[in-house]
């Protein structure tokens, strides 16, 4: 197999240069996507609480209540993150990662151990530690390959984060059907909790040496329309993929009852799909590869240069001076930002007013609807649906939910790119549609249960992409990580509000008026179960498609501007240096690690700055 004019020669050197080609795949940015896709496609391990808990409240004799308070602390396991990102701030993705996998490991192997009674039963509180532990696993594997692949494609982030969202958003069902082909149908679903445990972290761990940050060589206009081109085939191939676990899910919860050696195809066929992109992978490596090397004499792509001639002639300041300067500015600093698109520090952002908006908007929002996906179960069996229909559209909510992921981060980054609409805008929407699956839950309107679910599965899918495509491209990729998983706190707050403190009580309010007795599992039926928790909550999703809107009105001037004409500076710089120009020009230009900020750019000639070059200069 020859490339180009890079294999000449016989089969040894068709040999030598297809090793070669295969070692530059694996090495590239496309690959790195394509494993980040499988990291997040097993990164869902909390959305299928649904089908063990049953083992867990049966095995270790839990009643309702317990089992919700376990469940709350996998919510607040799966959302809170400010640790991982804090260790991405000084480490590179691959610590991030391999943390991860060891505390998905741990956490989901301790709970299976329990359940299956191999070991001791342990007491609440430490069951509620493993499952925080294994649950908060999915931060971690967020953080380090999520992160790492919107810092390789800054220009297409609102696409990335649509796709990889999404792709966490099929992972229940995925889960569901390997689990049914390795461990059958007739278990109560402790074997699920064997297989989150060790599938996870395998895939981290076989992955890690993949993910990481890569410099970019060109980003010309006709490169970023051909890696968008193939963003669209990554999604064709996540539509195909969604779609036939849509199908299978009716097939097998509707229509018949599959028998096991049906159950090795359907996954067999599944696993091709998953690993159908790799074909894209390997046709835009290709283009890359084919692409003439640079000169030997150029330096890399992305040049960090600092030129320091005119600070080594200034007197230093002495040392007193330097700490008066330096000791208070940190805390000065954080209420003066920088422009929005900069990269601001942990603190100015979080101390910002757009933070806070954004912040309040996502509580009412996502809070809202994980209410409503939490409770799905018993709102259909207090309106009184029949447990197969019950069953029919929970196991599909996360359909919807990778539908809602994927269509927000890629008609977002459209209309933001076409008509320039403010990102905060399609939120605002979204909360809007979210009113009027709140409102059919309410109103208990006739069959009216299906639409909610599509609806808020969808809108429930949506919020993410946009929380953090808006978080990335106001505070700048500087320090993402950590801001990312701030952002993601809300999930966990609103859940807490709007699902314990009202959606809850006023549950089980209404059943002790039924005549349920307290202390054991209330069961409420009828409208009014659901009615006034229901109203509360599209109001506060109203509030909050208001509070976004007022975000938007904030930022319409930023995102009329060019957002990403920076990181395309730096690809053109890196371009010029690859053709050759880093023989006759000298680049000052300084970049973030983070590739979140580029500074005065200024080409000088090699003749005017030679004598400073010599140990003023770093590469």
């Amino acid at each position: 197999m020859a490339f180009g004019d890079r294999a000449t020669g016989g089969p040894g050197a068709d040999a030598t240069s297809t090793m070669r080609f295969a070692r530059h795949v694996v090495r590239g940015r496309w690959f790195m996507f394509f494993a980040s896709i499988l990291i997040m496609a097993a990164a869902g391990g909390t959305y299928i609480f649904g089908i063990y808990s049953k083992a867990v409240k049966t095995s270790l004799g839990y009643d309702q209540q317990t089992l919700n308070t376990l469940s709350f602390f996998k919510d607040v396991g799966a959302n809170v993150g400010i640790l991982p990102g804090l260790i991405n701030e000084v480490t590179p993705p691959w610590v991030v990662l391999a943390c991860g996998a060891g505390m998905n490991l741990a956490g989901y192997l301790m709970i299976y151990l329990a359940v299956s009674g191999r070991t001791a039963r342990p007491p609440v509180w430490l069951m509620c530690v493993y499952i925080a532990v294994g649950a908060n696993s999915q931060s971690f594997a967020n953080t380090g390959a999520l992160v790492t692949a919107v810092k390789n494609f800054p220009e297409d982030r609102g696409v990335v984060l649509g796709l990889l969202k999404g792709f966490v958003g099929l992972s229940g069902a995925i889960f569901t059907q390997l689990y049914r082909a390795i461990y059958g149908t007739d278990n109560d679903g402790a074997e699920l909790v064997l297989l989150m445990a060790w599938l996870p972290a395998a895939i981290s761990l076989l992955f890690i040496p993949t993910i990481r940050i890569m410099p970019r060589q060109n980003a010309a206009a006709g490169r970023a329309s051909g890696e968008r081109k193939a963003f669209f085939l990554f999604l064709y191939a996540s539509i195909v993929l969604a779609v036939y676990l849509l199908v299978m899910n009716v097939v097998e919860l509707e229509v018949i009852h599959f028998p096991k050696p049906a159950y090795y195809v359907t996954a067999t066929v599944l696993l091709l799909l998953i690993f159908f992109p790799i074909v894209i992978v390997v046709k835009q490596e290709l283009k890359t590869y084919l692409q003439p090397r640079a000169p030997a004499t150029a330096t890399s792509s992305i040049v960090a240069i600092t030129v320091d001639d005119e600070k080594t002639h200034e007197a230093p300041a002495s040392d007193d001076q330097a700490a008066a300067d330096n000791s208070p500015s940190c805390f000065q600093d954080v209420f003066r930002p920088p422009a929005r698109g900069q990269d601001y520090t942990i603190l100015q952002a979080l101390f910002s007013v757009d933070m806070l908006v954004l912040f309040v908007a996502t509580i009412c929002g996502i809070g809202g609807t994980l209410t409503a996906v939490d409770n799905m179960g018993q709102i259909g069996q207090s309106l009184g649906y029949p447990q197969r229909s019950i069953t029919t559209f929970v196991s599909l909510v996360s359909i919807w939910n990778y539908a809602g992921r994927v269509v927000s981060g890629f008609a977002s980054e459209y209309v933001l790119a076409r008509y320039k609409v403010p990102r905060p805008l399609a939120l605002t929407v979204v909360l809007l549609l979210a009113c009027v699956g709140h409102a059919l839950i309410a109103f208990g309107v006739s069959n009216g249960l299906y639409a909610a679910s599509v609806i808020l599965g969808f809108c429930f899918g949506a919020q993410w992409p946009l929380l953090f495509a808006i978080i990335s491209e106001v505070f700048g990729l500087k320090y993402y990580s950590t801001l990312y998983n701030f952002g993601a706190v809300a999930s966990p707050v609103g859940s807490y509000i709007l699902n314990v403190r009202i959606a809850g009580r006023m549950y089980d309010r209404e059943a002790l008026r039924q005549g349920g007795r307290k202390g054991r599992d209330l069961t409420c039926v009828g409208v009014r179960c659901f009615r006034e928790s229901f109203l509360i909550i599209t109001g506060v999703t109203l509030l909050g498609a208001l509070v976004s809107l007022v975000l938007a009105w904030r930022t319409r001037e930023f995102y009329r501007g060019d957002l990403y004409g920076r990181f395309r500076e730096v690809g053109m710089v890196g371009a010029a240096a690859a053709g050759g120009g880093g023989e006759d020009k000298k680049v000052d230009e300084v970049v973030t690690s983070s590739g979140g900020g580029v500074s005065d750019t200024d080409a000088k000639d090699t003749s005017s700055s030679s004598e400073s070059s010599n140990g003023n200069s770093k590469v």
